[in-house]
């Protein structure tokens, strides 16, 4: 379906629900199409196409809203999603602030961000690229066995039109490569992969360098040991640095605000990182993982520094939410078919510092370099923090040996005050971070 078809059905639909007794409505249509190769020492174990639309109805009677949604698009099936729509928001409980975004607020001029990569990849493709990076992972010396490796391809389409006046869409492509290998023999085996992922083809990381880094990781890895308990700097290096900003994301959010239960709360405008932080949400970025011209209720979005030179600025606020806290939409809303708006962060990233990664810890007379963290031991209320780790420990400002089972802990409003930041943020994940070093962690070992 074409992006005119798609918000032509929504409009339509929007009418009949209007006309059926709904006071507001709005509706989303996706499409998505999706191709995806595994393969494990050579041999393919997955070759698979699929294709999907759905479509979402949420339809608002006063303060009442029910959402239903349908994979259906027959003119019968959809009479009958408008009709289960709004006899259920006739009876269930009122929301005093649900309602769509305020008109004044909605994108009027959507940018072009380069989200769709026209060139859809044969099979063919993807299984020379996964061939590439197993290939690659297998030939570093100390590798002894292979977990697999994957290439995929998908596009959707995405549409929203409400009864406000918003009707807007728009498509995006992604691209991904991954390899994971085995280092080692019997009960000294070690593992690790690496993986990549872009919006166009020709953007993504050459398929045989990540293989490469798949097997020189879990090489690294062999012989791990032990690490005794102390407190000590801890470097996050950026396959896992981004999750920190992934805690305070969801501390920022404006749900979490209005039911009290972020360790964020009370700190607007205050410094709750060092004045050399600042971190940025960008949904505009072009050919961002996560861009898109306009949110999930159709409010006009932009870039927006978050955290700025130190000091939070904003919260990540939905219509519903601002309402909850007597504010604006800041466009942070995300939605699907069958639920509602919430707000979440798009392109999140910690902007780079001055240093060099060997710059940011050569002082280290003794740290952690963390590759690995497992576990969610994370309280939004108080910001405690404690997860399972793996990596390297730091002597005399290197690395110096693997070190395994051990946890890393402290609390997040002090782990962002004693943050510093390196110099090589690289866009890889959605949310993005360099390297970052916290001192005065707790490491848990023997």
């Amino acid at each position: 379906m074409t992006q005119e078809d798609a918000l032509t059905l929504l409009t339509d639909l929007i009418k009949k629900a209007r006309k059926a007794g709904a006071d507001a409505a709005d509706a989303v249509y996706v499409e998505g199409v999706s191709l995806s190769h595994a393969q494990r020492l050579g041999a393919i174990e997955k070759l698979e196409r699929s294709e999907a639309q759905d479509l979402g109805l949420r339809v608002l009677i006063g303060q009442r809203q029910a959402l239903v949604s349908s994979t259906d698009h027959a003119p019968k099936a959809l009479a009958e999603l408008v009709e289960r729509a709004v006899a259920m928001a006739r009876v269930v409980p009122e929301d005093p602030y649900i309602g769509l975004a305020d008109p004044k607020l909605l994108a009027r001029d959507l940018p072009d961000l380069d989200l769709l990569d026209p060139a859809e990849p044969t099979p063919a493709v993807l299984i020379e690229r996964a061939k590439a990076a197993e290939d690659a992972a297998r030939a570093v010396k100390g590798v002894t066995n292979s977990e697999g490796a994957e290439a995929g391809w998908s596009r959707r389409l995405i549409a929203l039109a409400t009864s406000g006046g918003f009707a807007g869409g728009y498509a995006a492509s992604s691209h991904s490569v991954a390899a994971s290998v085995i280092a080692g023999e019997g009960l000294a085996m070690e593992r690790d992969h690496d993986w990549a992922s872009a919006v166009h083809g020709k953007d993504l990381d050459d398929p045989a360098a990540v293989g490469q880094r798949a097997g020189e990781k879990a090489v690294r890895r062999l012989g791990p040991r032990k690490a005794k308990s102390a407190r000590v700097p801890i470097v996050y290096d950026p396959r896992v640095s981004g999750g920190l900003l992934g805690h305070r994301a969801g501390a920022i959010t404006g749900a979490a605000i209005a039911r009290g239960t972020s360790f964020l709360r009370g700190k607007m405008d205050s410094l709750v990182f060092p004045e050399a932080i600042t971190v940025v949400d960008d949904p505009h970025r072009q050919r961002g993982l996560r861009s898109k011209p306009f949110d999930g209720e159709g409010v006009a979005n932009g870039r927006r520094a978050v955290i700025d030179r130190g000091r939070l600025t904003t919260w990540l606020l939905d219509s519903r939410s601002a309402r909850q806290l007597g504010l604006a939409s800041t466009g942070h809303a995300a939605r699907g078919t069958s639920s509602p708006p919430t707000p979440s962060a798009t392109n999140l990233y910690l902007e780079p510092g001055g240093v060099t990664p060997r710059e940011l810890m050569e002082d280290i007379a003794s740290g952690f370099y963390v590759t690995e963290l497992i576990g969610f031991g994370i309280n939004g209320i108080t910001g405690d923090y404690s997860r399972g780790a793996a990596g390297f420990w730091i002597e005399h400002g290197a690395l110096a040996y693997p070190v395994s089972e051990v946890t890393v802990a402290g609390n997040l409003l002090d782990m962002f005050k004693n943050l510093s930041a390196a110099n090589d943020l690289k866009f890889r994940y959605g949310t993005d971070a360099p390297t970052v070093r916290i001192d005065g962690m707790t490491v848990a070992g023997t």
